[in-house]
């Protein structure tokens, strides 16, 4: 199962329900993207991907 290196986040289970009620199990998967962190790739979610550009532009703006 994919999952996100960062923050461990998995894919969730939801139902897809139809104009009859009828519900069938599908999944929400992640936004995981491929990024080099460090000097190692890792799968990584759009969310921490942001974060991670936060902290990196604090970093910057200090010095």
């Amino acid at each position: 199962m994919r999952t996100c290196d960062i923050c461990g986040r998995m894919a969730l289970k939801g139902n897809s329900v139809s104009h009859s009620n009828i519900r069938t199990i599908r999944r929400q998967r992640l936004n995981l993207q491929s990024k080099k962190v460090d000097g190692k790739n890792l799968m990584v979610c759009t969310s921490c991907l942001r974060t991670l550009v936060k902290v990196k532009s604090k970093k910057t703006k200090k010095d």
